[in-house]
């Protein structure tokens, strides 16, 4: 599984990239006003701190509009994946720059049938996103279950299924059970995967232990 994260916070990536667990990064207009920067410099700072994919999405919601803003997002780095709602012009200017060879993330999703029409437009990722679906009362786990039998059924079918909207962590341990390609997390839930208070304990004890021992490893 790869490890995303969900954030446009140029310190939680430089950290989170330094563990060297980080395979690419994700972002929205949300994200952007949240980080308080200019959205073309950020993302080609995020560029050069990550070698993975990075997430930058069309702000325009007509084809022509979209596709403009593509091309000129998909020309900060080689490693910019174009962001694109999942809409009938969303899927359109998916279907164009996949056809040249852009990546393409197809973002809101929230049914099956939404996530085979970003497949069949040649998506390199298809965002479901989970809680927003927990939010109103859906299970947004069994979608991730759904898609990823769907998409297994067709080998053709390149398109990487990437968990978004994660609340915690066991979002993102289920949706390794069913074999999801990628999440993409808020930092603070993916530092929360290391912490288990048998570890805390157990680290505590041996710290201890080997105090009284009165011996130097160095």
């Amino acid at each position: 599984m790869k490890f995303f994260i969900d954030t446009a916070d140029i310190d939680d990536i430089r950290d989170l990239a330094s563990t060297g667990l980080l395979d690419g990064v994700t972002t929205n207009p949300s994200l952007i006003k949240k980080a308080g920067k200019d959205f073309i410099p950020l993302i080609a700072e995020i560029c050069d701190v990550v070698d993975g994919p990075v997430s930058a999405e069309v702000a325009a919601t007509d084809f022509d509009t979209m596709l403009k803003e593509a091309h000129k997002l998909r020309a900060i780095a080689d490693n910019v994946a174009v962001k694109v709602p999942l809409t009938p012009d969303g899927l359109k200017v998916c279907k164009s720059l996949s056809d040249e060879g852009t990546q393409v993330n197809v973002t809101l999703c929230f049914s099956a049938a939404q996530a085979i029409l970003a497949a069949k437009a040649g998506a390199a990722f298809i965002s479901p996103f989970v809680g927003r679906l927990d939010d109103i009362g859906a299970d947004g786990m069994h979608l991730i279950a759904e898609i990823c039998t769907i998409y297994d059924n067709y080998p053709d079918f390149d398109t990487e299924v990437l968990v978004a909207s994660i609340r915690s962590p066991m979002h993102i341990v289920e949706a390794a059970k069913m074999g999801a390609h990628v999440i993409t997390s808020p930092p603070d839930v993916i530092r929360k995967l290391y912490s288990h208070p048998l570890t805390d304990k157990g680290l505590a004890a041996f710290v201890e232990d080997w105090a009284k021992t009165g011996q130097s490893i160095l």
